[in-house]
């Protein structure tokens, strides 16, 4: 009898691995070292630190030898390929982006089902020219797209390319009709350009660079600048100075008109101020719209008038309207509800559309400009929608909507009207049908509700194996998408859940507020809930649960392998912080510091010391399998954090294998290439596949 491509999990969970996994695997031999330091004025031994420098030649060497036990032990692992084959059948598809009109051009990204990189296009007469081709930028794939940023008329076009798909990169500005590159500018790591009105000149954030910029203290030199097309970028008009501050980020935005020009200056992600300028006055000068204020500031323009998003005393935020002849006076439009968070807004086509989350699903609606309630949006099922894409002043717009299992689809709507056309929808070669999706609670350490929505095929039997995700900060809302890698998974008879933690959005700034500094704790003892709660339900058993996450749910992961072990088989931690103690002097590292605390505080230090992953690896103990997975030229989480806590594991760890896989060519968001995601996630399928199915003969 010839066997299915893929093989269901509750057969394989029966084979003998072909392994013994207690079977101690010939890690590379790892230098011991008497680093230390004083934490809380007690010494505490750092014996890998030697491996935080990434440009020595002995780490370098060592990186490469886990990377190729890794690779090596990954490769043989069962139905390796057959994951491979599959995703590759999901992944090579066509595949499109919410476009928006620039003049008499729309805009949007493509990929076609042969192609690697995303492409930016434009469609005029009906007629499609692709503008912008990363997949012929270098012949490694090292090339990637920065983003795009088109004028108000749709001529031109500003765009960044990153080198090792990096955060690194350089802004050019090229002319639509005839694919001339005019401009070149570097330091565009935080550039995003506001054009002028007649298209002639942008301003943009400006990040300098050199021997006498310290990495970890880099974003606080950057400043705003303004370019003139033509003009030597060195000789650009500083608009707002640097604040000195790395724990900053500063924005610009300059309205349609040309009139307003607002800058914002981010406290991490709980607060910000807005000052802003008449450029149409003789002598602009700045003047405070929100200062000084502990909350967030979002600001529209339109008509003269300011509309304001705001979580300021409302922490499931609303929006107001501001006339700048009377700055101090603000005007109520859209109060906050108690009952949903107000996840998103935007002006177009002379309305309000506004997405809620309520309970993590989306509600759209329709308003005026003074909050009168025109409609509410239909959406196909329980899921996530974007709010309008548009022009102010054009009543054509676009919005996307997704869920677990409804595939990506992109609505044409008018707005005044509420006409509405499919425009694209995703096609992908799975029957969406053979599975549920539900939405449940589970009750955290402190009583905390926390909603996760498992993922699961229709006639699922019993205990299943299990992958948990989860991130848990920095405002990031878990809500329902279509995630075609999951397939796999769920096609064998395995289950998929994904976790709303606190430290995301879904219910508003008070629980963000909840899962970061000094109550980081709780995103953990939230993850920790919905796995016993899984455990409760019978939906799987520890030894068929996997947890997975990535930056800072790579540092969920990694506290979760380290707080509470028992409850798991294996971990996926990918791009991951793990050294909670030096954190900020690597990469982005001070750019967190208001989210998780800075060491530099005894308060601060002593909560993050208390959760560290690396420093809290004690030898001996049966840990859970590990995959960690690291990239090469990430700039904003350095891989020092992978690198030491691979080494500490290996020393210590009394259980599964830990292996350490680096992706060449890649930064923070991978590889920008299909064939390198399919390879990835092929690896951490099979890894995961290989110790729930030995979990009937222990490690």
């Amino acid at each position: 009898m010839r066997l299915p491509l893929l093989l269901p999990l509750a057969l394989l969970a029966c084979r003998p691995p072909q392994t013994p996994m207690n079977e101690r695997l010939p890690y590379p031999a790892t230098r011991r070292a008497a680093d230390s330091d004083s934490i809380l004025g007690v010494a505490v031994p750092d014996p890998f630190r030697w491996l935080e420098d990434g440009a020595s030649t002995e780490v370098r060497t060592w990186a490469n030898a886990q990377d190729t036990l890794a690779r090596k032990y990954l490769a043989a692992l069962p139905e390796r390929d057959a994951f491979a084959r599959r995703l590759r059948d999901l992944s090579y598809v066509e595949a499109m982006g919410t476009p928006r009109k620039y003049g008499s051009r729309l805009f949007y990204m493509r990929r076609a089902p042969t192609q690697e990189k995303w492409v930016v296009c434009t469609r005029e007469h009906d007629i499609e020219h692709v503008l912008l081709d990363p997949n012929t930028w270098s012949t490694d794939g090292s090339k990637s797209l920065g983003g795009y940023w088109p004028t108000w008329d749709g001529t031109r076009v500003a765009y960044k390319t990153k080198i090792n798909n990096s955060d690194e990169a350089i802004l050019f500005v090229l002319d639509v009709a005839t694919g001339r590159v005019s401009d070149t500018l570097e330091g565009a790591k935080y550039a995003a350009p506001s054009w002028t009105p007649s298209g002639d000149g942008f301003y943009y954030v400006y990040l300098p660079s050199g021997p006498h910029i310290p990495t970890a203290e880099r974003p606080g030199f950057a400043e705003v600048r303004f370019h003139k097309l033509g003009d030597n970028p060195a000789t650009d008009r500083v608009v707002r100075e640097r604040t000195g501050d790395a724990a900053t980020f500063q924005g610009i935005d300059l309205s349609k008109s040309g009139r307003w020009l607002f800058a914002t200056v981010m406290h991490g992600w709980t607060r910000s101020d807005v000052h802003y300028q008449d450029l149409r006055e003789p002598s602009p000068t700045w003047k405070p719209l929100a200062v000084g204020k502990d909350a967030l500031f979002d600001v529209d323009e339109y008509g003269d008038l300011f509309y304001v998003r705001t979580n300021h005393r409302a922490p499931r935020w609303r929006i107001d309207r501001v006339d700048p002849k009377n700055p101090e006076r603000w005007t109520s439009v859209i109060p906050e509800r108690p009952d949903a968070t107000l996840h998103g807004s935007s002006i177009v086509g002379r309305h309000l559309s506004l997405a809620y989350l309520k309970d993590v699903v989306t509600e759209l609606e329709v308003r005026t400009l003074d909050g009168t309630f025109v409609r509410q949006v239909p959406l196909p099922a329980a899921g996530s929608a974007s709010t309008f894409v548009g022009d102010p002043d054009d009543n054509e717009a676009y919005y996307a909507f997704t869920s677990y299992t409804h595939a990506t689809d992109i609505q044409r709507t008018q707005v005044d009207t509420g006409q509405t056309e499919l425009w694209y929808r995703l096609k992908v070669p799975v029957d969406t049908s053979r599975f549920t999706v539900e939405r449940r609670f589970a009750v955290s350490k402190d009583g905390t509700r926390v909603p996760y929505f498992v993922v699961a095929p229709k006639d699922r039997r019993g205990p299943s194996p299990t992958i948990l995700w989860g991130y848990g900060g920095f405002q990031n809302s878990v809500t329902p998408g279509f995630v075609p890698s999951i397939f796999p998974w769920l096609e064998r008879g395995g289950v998929y859940v994904f976790a709303s933690l606190r430290g995301g959005s879904e219910y508003g700034e008070a629980w963000h507020r909840a899962g970061m500094g000094r109550v980081k704790q709780n995103v953990f003892d939230d993850f920790f809930a919905v796995a016993e709660d899984l455990l409760r339900t019978q939906v799987t058993v520890p030894q068929k649960l996997v947890i997975r996450g990535g930056s800072n749910g790579g540092l969920l992961v990694g506290a979760a392998l380290t707080q509470r072990p028992e409850l798991f088989r294996a971990v996926l931690c990918a791009v991951p912080l793990l050294d909670m103690v030096r954190y900020h002097r690597f990469g982005s590292g001070k750019t967190w510091v208001p989210e998780y605390g800075s060491p530099e505080d005894p308060g601060d230090l002593r909560a993050l010391f208390a959760y560290s992953p690396y420093h809290h690896v004690k030898d001996g103990t049966a840990y859970p399998a590990v995959l960690l997975l690291t990239a090469d030229s990430d700039d904003r989480v350095d891989p020092m954090h992978a690198r030491k806590f691979a080494a500490r594991l290996q020393e210590a760890s009394a259980g599964g294998p830990v292996l350490l896989r680096v992706e060449r060519n890649s930064g923070h968001g991978g590889a920008d290439l299909v064939k390198a995601a399919v390879e990835k996630g092929a690896d951490e399928y099979a890894f995961a596949l290989a110790q729930v199915s030995s979990a009937v003969s222990g490690w």
